[in-house]
């Protein structure tokens, strides 16, 4: 099933995992001040098919240019501070500054470089972002989305929005066919603290990169029987 879903995931993974958790301090692009959830996801759609399409060849075998396209695509509009402090759940409150940091550059880095080549299948129309219902809500409004696969079926990829202190709209979560993102790694991440502690699962991650985080799931018996 995961392999199915490689795309929708290298998608929805690739928002909320682009870079370490201090790069978000950098300002906003212009461009994106006063947008509504619904249209920061519609340009992050926009700038990822103009970065890939074209460029899949040289991308492929530049992997760190693809990181970078992640980065520059996927960055400004994402909530990463945030977004780690839900994944290490009731442990951030244990950890340090510091400590939250490492954590966020390790687990984020290594899941981008896990997901990234499955971006390189993006083409224009891939995303059909649905029309918004409902109200504006500061601390989570919801934009729901369909990612057409390779075989013509479509998954749901919704993205978690919340309102930061600047006015901007930032994504903290995906949920991909009813699954966040955050929970799902934040069972995972608990799993493994408790049994060898954070700094060393930091360690693990930085050494480790993508590799680490194949073990972490298989360790918590998501590994081969969902694909």
């Amino acid at each position: 099933m995961l392999r199915q879903l490689s795309l929708a995931i290298a998608l929805a993974a690739g928002t909320v995992i682009a870079a370490p958790a201090f790069a978000q301090t950098a300002a906003a692009p212009a461009a994106t001040q006063g947008q509504s959830p619904q249209q920061v996801v519609e340009q992050i759609s926009n700038d990822l098919s103009k970065a890939i399409e074209g460029h899949q060849a040289e991308l492929k075998n530049d992997k760190e240019k693809l990181i970078a396209v992640i980065d520059d695509t996927f960055l400004p509009h994402f909530d990463i501070d945030y977004a780690s402090i839900l994944v290490l759940g009731q442990h951030a409150r244990e950890a340090s500054p510091q400590q939250r940091e490492r954590f966020a550059k390790a687990f984020y880095n290594s899941i981008t470089h896990r997901y990234a080549e499955g971006l390189l299948n993006y083409t224009r129309g891939r995303v059909k972002v649905l029309p918004f219902t409902g109200d504006l809500n500061k601390s989570r409004t919801v934009v729901r989305t369909q990612v057409m696969l390779d075989d013509g079926k479509s998954v749901s990829v919704d993205y978690a929005f919340r309102q930061a202190k600047s006015g901007d709209w930032k994504a903290y979560d995906v949920i991909i066919e009813g699954i966040s993102y955050i929970t799902n790694y934040r069972n995972q991440v608990d799993a493994e603290i408790r049994k060898e502690g954070l700094d060393k699962l930091t360690a693990d991650l930085e050494q480790k990169g993508s590799a680490a985080i194949d073990e972490m799931k298989q360790d918590s018996g998501q590994g081969g029987a969902k694909k």
